[in-house]
C-alpha cells in the first residue's frame, strides 16, 4: 500500500475512509499478510489474512458484525478475538489497531 510508515511501533496502513464500510484492505508485513476490516459500526480490526481451515483470503469475505465469512468455505472468524465461532477449527492472529486524526495504524512485529 502507498504511504505504509512505521510510527513508533505502529505501521500507517491508509485513511479510514480508505476501507470500505463492511470491507477490508490487506498489507504485506514481516509476519505475513495482514487484512484490516471496517464493521458497519466503524470499528477497525486487524487480523492474519489466511483462514486457518482452508487457508481462504479473509479479506475477500463477507463482514457482518464483529465477523468475517471466509470466501470458501464459510467459516466465520470473530475479527475480535481471532477465533473461528461454531466450531474447534483454529483461529488466526489479531493485532492492536489505532484510529488517529482518520489515519488507520496497526502494530506489528517489524
Amino acid at each position: 500500500m502507498d504511504g505504509m510508515q512505521p510510527i513508533e511501533n505502529w505501521l500507517y496502513i491508509c485513511a479510514l475512509e480508505d476501507i470500505p464500510v463492511r470491507g477490508a484492505r490487506r498489507f504485506q508485513s514481516a509476519s505475513g499478510e495482514i487484512a484490516v476490516f471496517r464493521t458497519s459500526t466503524q470499528d477497525v480490526y486487524a487480523i492474519d489474512n489466511q483462514c486457518p481451515h482452508k487457508n481462504g483470503p479473509l479479506s475477500e469475505g463477507i463482514v457482518h458484525d464483529t465477523g468475517v465469512t471466509c470466501p470458501l468455505h464459510s467459516l466465520v472468524i470473530d475479527l475480535a478475538t481471532g477465533e473461528a465461532r461454531g466450531g474447534d477449527t483454529g483461529c488466526v492472529k489479531t493485532y492492536p489497531v489505532r484510529v488517529t486524526d482518520g489515519r488507520v495504524l496497526v502494530s506489528v512485529a517489524l
